[in-house]
């Protein structure tokens, strides 16, 4: 039987690596990743562990929460906040940073997080996750939210967590994309896929339908002549997909291909997009390209997008390169 090769082990490797891990960032995913393991067990609870149904609150952006939002929550920032490898902390459920608390040892990272993306579908039993991205402080000034404003090309580390029929990690250190699977009887991460690729072609689209009519031209034009199928200018059927829960979307196109997409749309024109540009954009763009593909908020690469607030929301379309390219085509050609 072939030796089974942990997330421990995979980033202990990787410090011999020509582009090491540093041993902080390696305890920091270590930690996230147990973190992960908490929240898995306590979405498999659902109604066992009183964990369904909304919390009677809301978050920065006025969403209602429900309570596995916040129990996840709390779970990352408990696992985290002692261990020394973090200045800060940010998260898509919080107003504001939280910086570490003086009496811990502070670290040189910054880590953000959605705790528990794909809310809408905690009660009935659908696919949901975390998504984390980590950057690396400059400077030995007290931690503010300045330091955590930097374009998504400079993290250090991103991945997500996929709570489904089974709980995979999806990570990457910028060098590939690699995929653990749950043990459950070992309590452990273990690797079962390594180098993710992307096909760079595809015949499937995820995308909220139900809001066509208020989408931009460039995006009814993709959009129809996918579903003109094989007698359209595109000459081939298509398939769409949509789970509304961006973890579970990205982690389909990861695993066979296709093209995810969360235009604008004229509901709210002064908002450039839906989702939040640091806790869900840049670490899913990041993975995407690492596995090959593509991510553009229509315009421009994600990646490159310089953040001015927090909270700040972004347009996406990411996937199969070829079609993202064609998707931003549209929307750049005169």
């Amino acid at each position: 039987m072939a030796q089974k090769i942990s997330l421990t082990r995979y980033l202990v490797e990787k410090q011999g690596s020509a582009q090491a891990v540093a041993p902080q960032l390696q305890l920091l995913l270590e930690v996230v990743a147990d973190s992960c393991k908490s929240i898995s067990s306590a979405v498999n609870k659902g109604a066992l562990g009183g964990v369904l149904g909304t919390a009677g609150s809301e978050n920065v952006q006025g969403e209602v929460q429900k309570k596995l939002d916040i129990i996840s929550n709390d779970m990352l920032i408990e696992a985290n906040e002692w261990g020394g490898t973090l200045a800060g902390m940010a998260s898509e459920e919080m107003d504001e940073i939280l910086p570490i608390p003086a009496q811990y040892r502070q670290g040189d990272y910054l880590l953000m997080f959605d705790p528990l993306d794909g809310s809408s579908n905690i009660d009935v039993n659908v696919s949901i996750g975390t998504i984390f991205s980590v950057l690396k402080k400059s400077g030995t000034a007290a931690v503010a939210e300045s330091d955590f404003l930097q374009a998504g090309a400079q993290q250090v580390a991103a991945g997500y967590c996929v709570y489904g029929p089974q709980t995979t990690l999806v990570l990457t250190v910028g060098q590939g994309v690699v995929m653990f699977t749950l043990d459950r009887e070992l309590g452990t991460f273990v690797l079962t896929q390594d180098q993710v690729q992307i096909p760079v072609d595809t015949k499937e689209f995820a995308i909220n339908m139900s809001n066509m009519r208020h989408w931009d031209a460039p995006v009814k034009r993709y959009v129809d002549e996918c579903l003109a199928g094989k007698e359209g200018p595109r000459g081939k059927d298509f398939n769409m997909r949509w789970i509304a829960s961006m973890v579970a979307d990205v982690h389909r196109i990861m695993m066979r291909g296709g093209v995810f997409m969360y235009p604008w749309d004229k509901r709210e024109p002064e908002k450039p997009g839906k989702l939040r540009l640091m806790y869900e954009a840049n670490p899913m763009s990041w993975l995407v390209e690492q596995a090959g593909g593509g991510a553009t908020d229509g315009r421009q690469r994600i990646l490159d997008i310089a953040p001015t607030k927090l909270h700040q929301r972004v347009a996406v379309v990411l996937g199969s390169k070829n079609e993202v390219d064609r998707v931003t085509q549209y929307h750049t050609q005169p």
